[in-house]
């Protein structure tokens, strides 16, 4: 902390909230205006204790790696020289003399995934006067506007449900603690709202396509240049999502008998394409080499620098041999550790029980519904938006479970999942609950 976090992040966060009364009532109505500044709030406060848990808890980490040893550091390029400021923002990961000074002092120069976010939070820190809370405060309202419009899609398709909908897309407590500081998560997280949002408007509403279309772009380029293997993860499940919702549109029966093979092999096909395409310029996020990355990231996490952090407790899953038969063979206790652990018994710190209170929630909830909706099940389940919902989260579960090995990590890594997780078991829960009112209303006439 500094004296500068004392000056500006008040005066930023005033600026903010102002911002937000203006622009509140065009983006909510009388329903949903409620949740708009509590989730701001939470998602502030969040990023706000990220920070004070990472320097008098931890004593460091790779948020303050991002700006002191990062962002601060073209900050000061940009005041001392804006050419040299603007080189740096330009770099590719080498050194020259013009912005050797500058560059050598960055811990992640070299890494162009991690130098991205530092960029990023460069920007912010141009308005911030490189003050870390300030920074992480603006940090977090670009993650909140991402889930935001997460938000607005759902609740446009069952404005009746908002409830549930506003909890998993703006008030799940690790979401909002990980996906609010100075992180990459913060911005994929926020990148996959966006993207689902403007996806849906272009293809479903087919309104203010331009606008959309560069929103989906910007969104697609940052979790490209951010962390590749979420794409992999959400590409299959959104190309099954506009399939499936168009055979629902449908009514013969034996239309939908003829095309239904015909469209899910055309969604398999894109899917595995556009999973291809991704990895074609990085070797570790190709068909063939994912499974030897898996056990590469997973090991190293578990035991080199996951070990060292202190960030969690280890746990294995048992033996990858980088081949996909063993990646297939954990693909059970790979989603069942995103989804469900850590147990409670198995929690070592405060914020692992956090983590495993909610994993806790997660199971009994799941259990339930199963219970509940028993054979009608997978009758909701055909549904496009739950397709779509537990498509990517199911994937997403297994490829962070199997390559990660730590639950201090995990619980970071997994949050892009939580919100479409628990909208489509959400969703499960809210057709049946229909169905059973409309069969009582039958009964009664």
């Amino acid at each position: 902390m500094e004296l500068r976090d004392f000056i500006v992040t008040p005066v930023v966060i005033l600026v903010v909230y102002a911002g937000a009364y203006f622009i509140r009532p065009f983006v909510t109505d009388t329903v949903n205006y409620k949740y708009f500044l509590p989730a701001l709030t939470v998602r502030i406060v969040g990023a706000l204790l990220v920070g004070f848990i990472y320097q008098f808890y931890y004593g460091g980490g790779d948020t303050f790696a991002y700006h002191t040893y990062g962002s601060r550091i073209l900050w000061e390029a940009f005041w001392d020289s804006p050419l040299t400021g603007v080189k740096l923002f330009f770099a590719d990961g080498q050194y020259e003399p013009s912005i050797y000074l500058y560059a050598s002092k960055i811990w992640y120069f070299r890494d162009q995934q991690s130098y991205f976010l530092i960029c990023i939070a460069a920007l912010f820190d141009l308005l911030t006067f490189s003050t870390y809370t300030a920074t992480a405060v603006l940090f977090a309202v670009f993650g909140f506007s991402g889930s935001w419009m997460l938000f607005k899609v759902f609740y446009r398709l069952f404005p009746d449900f908002h409830r549930w909908i506003a909890f998993a897309c703006l008030f799940v407590p690790t979401v909002c603690f990980w996906g609010s500081g100075i992180f990459k998560d913060t911005v994929t997280l926020s990148a996959l709202g966006w993207i689902t949002y403007s996806f849906y408007e272009i293809f479903f509403n087919q309104r203010r396509l331009i606008l959309n279309a560069l929103i989906l772009m910007v969104g697609f380029w940052m979790i490209y240049t951010l962390k590749k293997y979420i794409l992999l993860s959400y590409l299959p499940a959104i190309i099954q999502w506009f399939f499936f919702s168009r055979l629902q549109n449908i009514k013969s029966v034996a239309r939908r008998i003829l095309v239904v093979p015909l469209a899910v092999g055309l969604a398999a096909v894109l899917g595995y394409f556009a999973v291809v395409k991704v990895g074609e310029d990085d070797a570790r996020y190709s068909v063939d080499q994912l499974s030897i990355t898996a056990k590469m990231t997973a090991y190293d996490i578990r035991y080199g620098w996951g070990a060292r952090t202190g960030e969690g407790s280890g746990y294995t899953l048992g033996e990858l041999d980088g081949t996909w038969t063993s990646m297939i063979r954990l693909a059970p206790q790979a989603i069942n550790v995103s989804l469900f652990r850590p147990y409670l018994w198995e929690v070592g710190n405060p914020l692992m029980l956090i983590s495993g209170l909610e994993s806790f929630l997660f199971f009994v909830m799941t259990i339930y519904l199963l219970f509940k909706t028993r054979s009608k099940f997978f009758s909701y389940v055909k549904k496009p938006e739950i397709i779509f919902c537990l498509t990517f989260s199911l994937i997403f579960a297994f490829a962070v479970g199997i390559s990660t090995y730590n639950f201090g990590t995990l619980s970071r890594y997994k949050i892009p999942m939580e919100p479409f997780y628990l909208l489509g078991i959400g969703l499960i829960y809210h057709y049946s609950n229909r169905d059973k009112k409309l069969s009582t209303l039958e009964a009664n006439e």
